[in-house]
Formats: C-alpha cells, structure tokens, sequence
C-alpha cells in the first residue's frame, strides 16, 4: 500500500459526469455531445464520465452508448480520460456493454452495483470481478447505495482492491468512515461523487471528484483542488464554500441532477437538450432559481487570483458560451 497521502489518479483527478445531449425530438445529439466535451475539458475537467446517471444512461441504447464514446474521443482525443458508465442489472448485459465500450476507446469502466435485486456481497464481489475480467479496461466502482439499494461494502472493497484492474471507487456512500478504512487499507483511487464532499474528501487522501455541478462550472473543483495543493486551505474551504447554493440547487432540491444541469446547461447556451422520460423537465421558474445561484457563484468567485499552483483561476469556474 502506497505511504503517500494523495491517491494515484488513473483517468486524472477532475471528471465531470457529462449530460449526454440530445435533440429537441429526443435523439442523440453526437455534434452537441462533441462540443459539450471539448467545452468541458478546455475549461479545466481532465476526465469525464459518460452514459453514467447524469448522463441517463438507464434510457439510453447500447448502440447510443457506444457511439457516445466514439465521438467524444474523437472531439477530445488524449486531452483527457474517458470512463464510460457500462452498469446494468444484469452482469452479462454489463460485460457486453464493457467490451463495447473498449472497442469504442474509452479509457475506463465505471460499473455500479446491481441495482434492484440487491445481491448479498459475495454475489455483488462475483459480479465486479467478472466484469473487470471480461475487457482489458480499468475498472472504477460505483458505490451508490441511495440508488442501487446495495452497499459496496468497504471489506468488499478492499477485496475488490486485489484484482489488477480494479483501481478506482466513486464514492456517494456518504460514509467518511467507511472511505477511511478502505484508503488505510488499500491503494485505490477514490473519487469524490458528491459534489459537497470534493474538498473533504480530498483532505483525507481521495484523488479528486466525478461531478455533475461540473457540467456548468468545470473549473470550479480544479480550483479547489489546485488550491489545496498549493497549501492554500483556507481558499480551497472558501471556494468549496462559495459553491454550496448551486450544489444545494442542483444536487438537493427534489429534482435530479441530470435535470437541473441540462436545465442550467440550455439557460446559457450550452448543448444539452431535454432530458428522456420518466424524466421531466425543470419548469421555468426552477431554471430561473437554478441561474441565479449560478450567477451568485460567478459574482462571488471572480474577485479571487491565480493561485500559487498555477492552476486556472476561479473567474474560469464560470463557463464561456463562445
């Protein structure tokens, strides 16, 4: 196990789980999914997620899917790392979608638990192993328990941690205890999957985030990261700080993420399109409290300086529609 404090960082330490556009008749967008990922990683997301939750990936093809990493490869080429969201119900559907998803050049899996018939822990340790044997991709679990029903346990987990190419957890466990057990006792990437806890996370030895608030602020946990680095803990806390009525507005206000961040997404010009039922869309007045906390953000962050890590500065949280 590495004595380091700071996690390695297989697909970089900044990954937005990206929307995955669509057109005003419901079909895939490509061209829109091409200039949203080259948006997204010029300002700031060294990775992204794909057909993940955010990106709706339980109404989406397999053939959508697939052809979802071809065209955001070939818009972002090696300028950042491609997971593609391949978890299913069902453990042969998810090795399918693992070897499509490698053929089409994702650099990494992300499979979440089986969600639904909620297998005990050594049918859902079973499960990930056959998938990571399955393609020759790295794998990141997803442990999401208010969605799946079935917690990763942190000793199935640290289990896991054996297999070769299983190297990485997006944790939305909301169990900092837990997270420390496995970061004492394995070498595993840990990504932080709620935007809130970026910055706590991280404080302990996590690797970086998978984030949806990213989709329309992609610098703004590149900032807080870069700053505590730099030894500027006061600012990462501070900029952590800043973001909490847009996290709060996306993340916790009854309505999906996906919903709010296309709502947000389309209010300021950016591909995304609507969101596939069951969904629905956000009405006109969620929009229009979903901008104004954006806008707060925008205010409140721009006054501060590059930090002394040289990342970007925080006025770049703030997306450009050009």
């Amino acid at each position: 196990m590495t004595t380091d404090a700071r996690r390695p960082a297989p697909f970089g330490r900044t990954l937005c789980a990206m929307v995955t556009p669509f057109t005003e008749s419901g079909a895939l967008d490509l061209d829109g999914a091409r200039r949203l990922a080259g948006h997204l990683v010029s300002q700031g997301c060294d990775g992204l997620v794909l057909s993940g939750t955010t990106g709706e990936s339980p109404t989406t093809t397999d053939a959508e899917k697939a052809a979802l990493v071809t065209a955001v490869r070939k818009a972002v080429g090696d300028r950042a790392a491609l997971v593609a969201g391949v978890g299913t119900a069902d453990t042969r559907h998810t090795v399918e979608l693992a070897l499509a998803a490698e053929k089409a050049g994702a650099d990494g899996l992300l499979v979440v638990a089986p969600y639904y018939s909620r297998p005990p822990q050594d049918a859902l340790e079973a499960h990930f192993r056959e998938v990571a044997d399955a393609s020759g991709l790295p794998v990141m679990l997803y442990d999401i328990p208010g969605r799946t029903g079935t917690r990763i346990e942190p000793d199935t987990v640290a289990r896991l941690a054996g297999h070769p190419r299983i190297v990485a957890v997006k944790d939305c466990a909301y169990d900092v205890l837990g997270t420390q057990k496995v970061l004492s006792r394995t070498d595993l990437a840990y990504y932080a999957g709620c935007d809130e806890q970026v910055l706590a996370l991280y404080a302990i030895g996590a690797t970086g985030c998978v984030s949806t608030v990213a989709n329309v602020v992609p610098g703004l946990f590149r900032s807080v990261l870069d700053s505590f680095d730099a030894g500027d803990t006061g600012r990462a806390a501070l900029l952590q700080r800043r973001a909490v009525p847009l996290i709060e507005s996306m993340m916790a206000a009854g309505l999906p993420g996906t919903v709010t961040a296309k709502a947000l997404l389309g209010a300021l010009g950016l591909p995304a399109g609507p969101v596939r039922a069951p969904l629905r869309p956000a009405d006109p007045g969620t929009t229009a409290g979903l901008l104004a906390a954006y806008e707060e953000l925008a205010a409140g962050t721009a006054q501060f300086p590059r930090n002394a890590a040289g990342g970007a500065t925080t006025a770049n949280c703030v997306p450009t529609t050009s």
